[in-house]
């Protein structure tokens, strides 16, 4: 009797672990005797609508390694969908909650963080033993037919913001120089009613100070004034003084023709 032992394993199954793999969503690479030749585009995955209503074309590439060949193998029949599905599902959602003006400019990095963790979190729960390495994006603008027009929206937004700065920059140079010179105009008024006032007070002080010297000494005081007041008027003018009553014989004259040149009306 011949006993036929059963062969203990019909096939050994070993992927590979350390492989990086890619996967392109929203585009297909065109091969050309197998180098990439070019682009083309698939709307259906990669046109989104954005958290503020706005379609966006966005292309981007998962790279993923498997981190537990076991749960790989036998938890998921078709890994390369898989993981194209749930990233598509995961860029989605991210993308509806995100403006467009950030996702075209510097909200792409951020984008690709949550949609890879968002990806990953997916995987784990379906225990496809695979590991996310990264999410790239590739190309992410306005759909082609309003390209155009939003590039014009963004160049006026641009020259909106170029004459905004402008006029700030205009302000704060004019508003500090006339704050400047509103201050040192009512410094210089502060200035001038102290001078006003300390010479109305001196003034004030100077008379009193006399009245009361005249109170006391009127005739004194009296002649004084009137010396003080003779000597301010007559301080600038030529004259000639007589004692009439010291007996010298000079003649009192008056200088016709001299006070003729120094007049001629």
């Amino acid at each position: 009797m011949n006993y036929h032992l059963p062969r203990p394993f019909e096939r050994a199954l070993t992927p590979k672990v350390t492989k990086v793999n890619r996967i392109d969503v929203g585009f297909r690479p065109a091969s050309d005797s197998g180098r990439t030749s070019g682009v083309g585009n698939v709307p259906e995955e990669s046109l989104m609508l954005t958290g503020d209503e706005n379609i966006v074309d966005i292309n981007y590439s998962v790279f993923w390694v498997i981190k537990d060949a076991g749960k790989f193998l036998f938890n998921i029949q078709s890994p390369v969908e898989t993981v194209k599905a749930t990233s598509e599902t995961a860029m989605r959602e991210v993308i509806a909650k995100s403006p467009i003006q950030s996702i075209l400019t510097e909200g792409r990095s951020q984008i690709e963080v949550e949609v890879q963790e968002i990806t990953q979190k997916i995987l784990d729960d379906y225990g496809s033993g695979i590991q996310i390495t990264q999410v790239q994006t590739q190309q992410a603008d306005p759909p082609s037919q309003v390209i155009d027009a939003f590039r014009d929206v963004q160049a006026a937004r641009a020259d909106r913001e170029r004459a905004k700065n402008e006029a700030e920059g205009y302000a704060n140079d004019v508003i500090p120089r006339a704050r400047g010179e509103a201050e040192k105009i009512l410094q210089e008024a502060e200035a001038y009613k102290k001078q006003v006032v300390a010479a109305a007070e001196g003034e004030a002080s100077r008379f009193l100070a006399i009245y009361a010297e005249y109170k006391d000494a009127k005739q004194v005081t009296q002649e004084r004034m009137y010396l003080e007041t003779m000597e301010k008027v007559l301080a600038d003018i030529d004259k000639v003084i007589i004692d009439k009553d010291a007996g010298s014989g000079v003649v009192p004259y008056l200088a016709l023709p001299e006070l003729k040149k120094k007049d001629p009306s």
